[in-house]
């Protein structure tokens, strides 16, 4: 599958509805009230609205989506004339000035959950009917009837069983069972669900069951520019020695399905073969287990600081400079939606030691060396044969930049309101 084209999946696997729910769609208050209240814009020849409820967007790859879309897009051309943001006063900060766009920054949504669940439910529920023709849920947690609404699926976490038991009877582990049913239901109840990837797709709508949403569209993120780099020259494994090691990178923050202690036994084990490696664990700390883990697996292996270093949480303005600094990229994770860092590492012209698990295959296809995230031996086999091999590791690098070039903001943007104007021009009775 090229995983950077956009799918429309209602043609494959989408069951048609039961009569009573289609009949309900057709005549429930919701989409009475919806048709009541909203002119048809576009048949006045005035221009569609997109409403985007980004309540739950206050940091991280959620906000950088919203970002770059709104950075790339071009709605005019899909006949959308405005696009409304609700959001919080963080990310009101970040987003583009665009002549199109209107930003509305909500006090409410300054706040802690509760008052944010709040905004949805009182102000949202008011606003979005007098204010747009169609409204994109990025959060993925749709809390208000209007019609059409567009949800995004960004979290495979909760839709994981095996890998949600690794929380194991805490806070965490309590919240993502919420998450998966809130979702679930935001999901199945939507007009439209836009998936990251075909993995995400095949996953999460089966747990949707009989009332999963019959138009679905699968479209990728782009990548940031700043990371795009020409593959670089690769040098053999002969020319680099104790002072000058091989250096390898792992972005990514420190939680139970990244596996960073697994890749540090793995870089250990090739050390003591006589292989002259170093790798950089590049990430802020997402729970105090999997910290004191890694933490403990680095004093165990390598008690002297000479090649497992834990650099920590860096900006995610200067994060692109470890990429341009490394010479061999790990990416460990075995639970993702759309591997971002992954996307990130190939558009930087790196040879990439791959997690087999997920969406990684899709994304990354033939240009990187696989191996079992959870196995140390595999994990040492993988990176063994990237290191060992000058001309595979550029190959890797040159199949790895070919193939994210295809992965641009502006395809996902154009993708996006494409699908939204879609929605936004059935009638509520067919959604």
């Amino acid at each position: 599958m090229n995983a950077s084209a956009r799918r429309d999946t209602n043609s494959v696997d989408a069951p048609p509805l039961p009569s009573k729910v289609r009949a309900a769609r057709a005549n429930g208050r919701e989409a009475a009230d919806h048709c009541a209240r909203v002119p048809d814009r576009n048949a006045l020849g005035l221009g569609m609205i997109v409403g985007i409820d980004a309540s739950n967007l206050r940091a991280g790859g959620g906000v950088t989506h919203l970002r770059e879309i709104l950075g790339a897009a071009s709605p005019g051309r899909f006949g959308f004339r405005k696009v409304i943001v609700w959001c919080g006063a963080e990310t009101a900060a970040q987003l583009p000035a665009r002549p199109w766009l209107e930003v509305g920054h909500e006090p409410l949504l300054d706040g802690p959950l509760p008052s944010r669940v709040l905004w949805q439910q009182a102000v949202l529920r008011r606003k979005a009917p007098r204010s747009c023709d169609v409204l994109l849920v990025p959060g993925g947690n749709a809390q208000v009837p209007f019609r059409p609404r567009v949800v995004m699926s960004r979290n495979m976490l909760p839709f994981d069983r095996i890998e949600r038991r690794r929380y194991g009877a805490s806070w965490t582990g309590a919240r993502l069972l919420a998450l998966r049913q809130l979702q679930a239901r935001s999901l199945s109840r939507a007009d439209g669900v836009i998936f990251l990837t075909e993995f995400a797709f095949q996953s999460i709508r089966p747990a949707l069951g009989a009332r999963a949403p019959r138009r679905t569209s699968i479209i990728p993120h782009g990548v940031d520019a700043r990371f795009r780099a020409d593959p670089r020259p690769q040098r053999a494994l002969s020319a680099c020695g104790a002072d000058d090691p091989l250096r390898l990178t792992y972005v990514s923050v420190v939680a139970p399905y990244k596996h960073q202690w697994v890749v540090a036994e793995a870089v250990a084990r090739l050390r003591r073969e006589g292989l002259p490696l170093s790798i950089d664990f590049v990430g802020g700390l997402e729970d105090s287990v999997s910290a004191e883990r890694l933490r403990a697996a680095v004093r165990r292996l390598d008690p002297d600081g000479e090649f497992l270093r834990l650099r920590g949480a860096v900006r995610f303005q200067e994060v692109h400079e470890f990429y341009l600094r490394s010479e061999l990229f790990v990416f460990a994770s075995s639970c993702e939606n759309m591997p971002n860092i992954l996307l990130e590492a190939m558009a930087a012209g790196l040879p990439i030691a791959c997690s087999d698990r997920g969406p990684m295959p899709e994304v990354l296809d033939d240009a990187g060396v696989y191996f079992d995230p959870e196995d140390a031996d595999d994990t040492a086999r993988a990176l063994r044969a990237l290191a060992s091999d000058h001309e595979l590791r550029a190959r890797c690098a040159a199949l790895a930049s070919e193939r994210a070039s295809s992965f641009s903001w502006r395809r996902c943007a154009d993708e996006t309101f494409a699908f939204l104007a879609e929605l936004a021009r059935r009638p509520a009775a067919e959604a």
